[in-house]
């Protein structure tokens, strides 16, 4: 028996999955050091190999113990806790870390805006210092689970003389502030998964910043990189939406001919190439944080699952022409794959937008995987307050 497991065993004999509440399982398999393993001890985890996680939550699973909320809380966990990790302070990891991972806390990320577009650097949204405090005022949108969220990473500038990668800084803000307001928008679904949020005068501590002033686009990098491995993240073979339509192939004769099969037997490779890729990807962060990978990753998602959503309506066209409610409603989490195929085909189109657009995706790849000449860009090294807005 491998120590891991003995840990496991440990934790499962002190704290009955069956009768243990979720938030208190889930704290306690932090301070074993099994929430991340890979992560330092104390800080949820035990120094140990990324991939050994895997043996961890196997265990888990088949003891049927409570798992955290990816669907409310994939923010937090994909993207505050490693960034946290990477430039957060002792104090801040030591106050967030284990809140986050029993999904006591719920976070969500306050990054575009609506006149940066996907241009994150253009952030416009100041953070003005006031004694051992920083006044926020801006506005920021698109932003996931806001209206449900606790706290929130922040991009805000904080230097406008200074070119725009270089005046920006990274903050954990309190939800609950009374300067913050937040207001759904509705998506072609019908529903309101996203948020504007309107910052006036909204106060953070300086002890609730992350990195250095001036650092935010490196911090904010970080979480990028792991937003994109989350969100291109695979999982078991023919998950998603590729299941779905392989699932009806395999059961409804009446779709089946020489040209859908062709048209499956291609996605099916495709989304199997792209899976496998995304678990060398996964392996390969054993050395470290995700690089600019992540973003092929992200961009082949985001492709696929366009592509597969519409091959769905062309065998069943007549199920795109039906839609359940177009009330404005804010949607179950995690509820995509349960929706008919009219509906995953509208949701669909926001993979390409959502976490970075495709068209920074491939510029990323362009210029930082293949080492092509970057775009042109006539604001590069002028102070932010100087760019043409």
């Amino acid at each position: 028996m491998t120590d891991l497991q003995q840990r496991v065993e440990q934790l499962l004999a002190s704290h009955d999955p069956t009768t243990t509440e979720p938030a208190d399982f889930l704290g306690a398999q932090f301070d074993a050091g099994l929430a991340w393993v890979h992560f330092p001890e104390g800080k949820g985890g035990l120094s140990l190999a990324r991939g050994r996680q895997l043996e961890v939550d196997a265990l888990l699973e088949a003891a049927r113990a409570p798992r955290p909320d990816v669907a409310r809380n994939s923010i937090g966990l994909g993207m505050a806790a490693p960034t946290l990790l990477a430039y957060g302070s002792e104090e801040l990891q030591q106050r967030h870390l284990r809140s986050l991972f029993a999904c006591t806390e719920i976070w969500c990320q306050l990054f575009s805006e609506p006149g940066a577009g996907s241009d994150l650097a253009a952030v416009a949204t100041r953070a003005v210092p006031d004694g051992d405090e920083w006044v926020i005022d801006g506005q920021k949108v698109w932003t996931s689970g806001a209206h449900g969220a606790d706290f929130a990473i922040l991009l805000a500038r904080t230097d406008t003389s200074v070119p725009k990668h270089a005046g920006m800084t990274y903050f954990v803000v309190d939800m609950a502030d009374p300067g913050i307001e937040v207001r759904p928008l509705r998506q072609i679904t019908g529903e309101a998964e996203f948020n504007e949020v309107f910052l006036t005068g909204a106060r953070v501590h300086d002890g609730n910043r992350v990195g250095a002033v001036g650092q935010g686009w490196a911090v904010a990098t970080t979480t990028l990189n792991n937003e994109r491995v989350a969100i291109g993240a695979g999982a078991d073979r023919e998950a998603g939406q590729i299941g779905l339509v392989t699932e009806r192939w395999r059961t409804d004769p009446s779709v089946r001919t020489p040209g859908t099969h062709a048209e499956l037997l291609r996605w099916w490779v495709e989304t199997e190439v792209t899976r496998l890729a995304g678990e060398r990807l996964r392996q390969s962060l054993e050395a470290g944080q995700p690089g600019p990978e992540s973003s092929a990753m992200k961009l082949a998602f985001a492709h696929q699952a366009q592509k597969v959503s519409g091959f769905a309506l062309e065998l069943a066209p007549e199920e795109g022409l039906t839609y359940h409610d177009w009330t404005m409603v804010s949607p179950e989490r995690g509820s995509f794959l349960g929706h008919g195929p009219g509906y995953r085909y509208l949701r669909a189109k926001g993979n390409s937008i959502e976490g970075g657009t495709s068209e920074i995706m491939r510029n990323v790849i362009a210029e930082r995987v293949l080492g092509l000449p970057p775009d042109h860009r006539p604001d590069k090294g002028i102070a932010f307050k100087d760019v043409p807005r």
